[in-house]
């Protein structure tokens, strides 16, 4: 029980840094930026805003005060949950979220899935059928890790939508304009997944204990769901929040590519007008979200791992 509090607190710390180290390196990261934070406010540089207007909204939002009093400024009203307005949609940061991370944590969540079937079909068969299989699914697994998600997009587009007719070319609220975004989000990481767990499998493939399993008669696919399974997912299971974080990233470009709302089409338009309350809240929603997976991940690592409950 000790040990399981020790557990839990020491996340909760890391969490509470993590989100800390993403409001900060945003909040002086997004004034590197070219333009004034004051004319995004008032409708960009085509709103042809007057002096006196860019002063009166610099005193308003506290953007007249040095640089430091705007920091501790803005991490007071995160430290409260008050993530602030958008400067461009005028509406709180808050609502806007609201609508925009369903439709993100739904694509991640999904591609996190199909990317752990497709890592572990290839590993098994991979693994099991010789030494052609084996650099078959090697070199599958580099492919995927390598393409960029925008030239895989770009093809799936073609294969799928203009050639064949099968599905839609951008997303449509459906099941069906569902499957071209998850499936380009979750090959790369298949790949990284898949060589992560081709490996360990391997290496459990010739532990004393699944070399026991055979001797007592145990079929491949027994010894592979009650032993191999197992030890096989611990790397890869503590590679999700990477994988969860990679994904929140990649959801920049495939959004934008299928035309589906989200986080991430939110983020890359926000960075343009120098939308700062919008930036850090999409920032902290997702270092959030990979927090959350990366503890969910250590949690199941545990369950699977006695090593890890003794620790």
């Amino acid at each position: 029980m000790r040990a399981a509090a020790r557990f839990v607190g020491v996340r909760l710390a890391g969490a509470v840094v993590v989100l800390w180290a993403v409001a900060t390196l945003i909040f002086f990261a997004i004034r590197l930026v070219p333009g004034d934070p004051a004319q995004a406010i008032l409708g960009g540089p085509g709103s042809d805003a007057s002096k006196a207007s860019l002063d009166l909204v610099r005193r308003e939002y506290g953007l007249d005060k040095p640089l430091v009093v705007q920091y501790a400024v803005q991490l007071g009203r995160l430290a409260t949950g008050d993530l602030g307005t958008s400067y461009s949609l005028k509406q709180s940061v808050a609502s806007v979220l609201a609508a925009q991370v369903p439709p993100t944590l739904e694509l991640a969540a999904l591609s996190l899935i199909v990317a752990w079937l497709l890592a572990a079909g290839l590993a098994w068969w991979s693994s099991r059928s010789g030494r052609v299989a084996g650099a078959v699914g090697n070199a599958l697994e580099v492919i995927a890790s390598a393409v960029p998600h925008f030239l895989l997009a770009s093809i799936l587009i073609v294969v799928f939508s203009t050639q064949l007719n099968l599905l839609p070319p951008v997303s449509t609220g459906t099941a069906a304009g569902l499957v071209l975004p998850v499936v380009t989000l979750a090959i790369p990481v298949a790949g990284f997944l898949g060589q992560v767990t081709r490996d360990s499998l391997l290496d459990a493939s010739a532990a004393p204990f699944a070399l026991s399993a055979r001797a007592r008669g145990e079929s491949a696919n027994g010894v592979f769901a009650r032993h191999l399974l197992r030890h096989a997912a611990l790397p890869g299971l503590a590679l999700s929040g990477w994988a969860f974080g990679s994904l929140l990233s990649g959801a920049v470009v495939v959004e934008s590519v299928f035309a589906r709302p989200g986080l991430g089409r939110t983020l890359l338009a926000a960075v343009t007008v120098r939308d700062v309350p919008l930036v850090t809240g999409v920032a902290l929603v997702s270092a959030l979200a990979y927090v959350v997976v990366v503890v969910l991940g250590d949690v199941a690592e545990r369950a699977l791992d006695p090593r890890g409950r003794a620790a």
